[in-house]
């Protein structure tokens, strides 16, 4: 009988070498390395904070409402779905509320998936961040856009904010973005959904959309929906009913969220590829992105 021609053994060793090389390096490194997106159509895959993003479209660096800040860090790519946003609250924010301009931070990596700093989330390319310092009346340089500094709108050492820093047409700019009805939720400092809650009076039925969290004293951060369709993108539980303006927010302002933790929490390990839905992996290696090349093992002689 004729025996039927094999692959030698290094080849499956060298495979399933690779595999557990790629699966057992932090995520954050694999799709930080991918500089372009995957040529895909395009998809959110997983969830905002473990998931990665197929056919991402990048935001223009400039539009004629916005400009895009941090160029270098390469996360100005999105779900089409939330570039769409961005142009649409663009013009509505500077049409109803007469803001200058949007200043947008980051989105998500060309790939989506986990970041090598600054986030949790935007993996799937449905997170934006969006300064609250309105855009100047000039095209900022290169230089400006890595080096100008956010400003919080608190007042320092504090959980209020700083009427000084404080601009009123930042209601009219949020009631647009929270009315949108891709948004599913959009993440401030608690001191400035206080704020919020104050200056809203009976108009604050939008306010149950602006939900306090903190780390958002400098930008807000727009999170979509999951886009209609897209059985691959994990959604978040929905929103609690009311404008939260009353006990969840004052617990929001009490001691117990700012308080230590005693121990202080380990930090969790990275998330790996074999953390992330499957067809992370697709992505990641769609149209030759980087890949990690494992050590050849030491194969005996025979």
């Amino acid at each position: 009988m004729r025996r039927l021609p094999t692959l030698p053994a290094t080849a499956f060793v060298l495979a399933a070498t690779a595999a557990a090389a790629q699966n057992a390096t932090p995520a954050r490194d694999l799709f930080g390395a991918a500089a372009t997106p995957a040529p895909m159509n395009t998809m959110a895959i997983g969830g905002y904070s473990a998931g990665c993003l197929a056919g991402g479209a990048q935001l223009a660096a400039d539009g004629p409402n916005w400009q895009a800040m941090r160029p270098a860090r390469n996360r100005a790519f999105g779900h089409t779905d939330t570039i769409a946003f961005i142009e649409r609250l663009s013009a509505d924010a500077a049409r109803i509320a007469g803001w200058p301009g949007l200043l947008v931070g980051d989105i998500s990596q060309p790939r989506g998936g986990p970041a090598a700093g600054g986030h949790v989330s935007h993996q799937t390319g449905l997170d934006v961040d969006i300064w609250f310092m309105p855009m100047p009346d000039y095209r900022l340089s290169a230089a400006e856009r890595t080096n100008l500094s956010a400003i919080s709108l608190l007042r320092p050492g504090t959980l209020e904010v700083d009427p000084a820093r404080w601009d009123d047409r930042l209601p009219g700019l949020l009631r647009i973005a929270a009315t949108d009805p891709a948004v599913a939720r959009i993440f401030v400092h608690p001191g400035i959904k206080a704020r919020l809650c104050e200056v809203a009076g009976a108009d604050s039925a939008w306010l149950r959309t602006i939900r306090p969290w903190y780390g958002h004293e400098y930008h807000f951060h727009v999170r979509l929906a999951c886009p209609e369709g897209e059985a691959t993108c994990i959604p978040q539980d929905a929103i609690p009913e009311g404008d939260g303006c009353g006990a969840e927010l004052a617990w929001w302002l009490g001691p117990e969220p700012w308080q230590p933790a005693d121990p202080p929490t380990p930090p969790a390990a990275p998330l790996t590829l074999a953390d992330l839905p499957p067809a992370c992996a697709t992505v990641l290696a769609a149209g030759g992105a980087p890949v990690v090349d494992p050590p050849l093992p030491r194969i005996p002689p025979r």
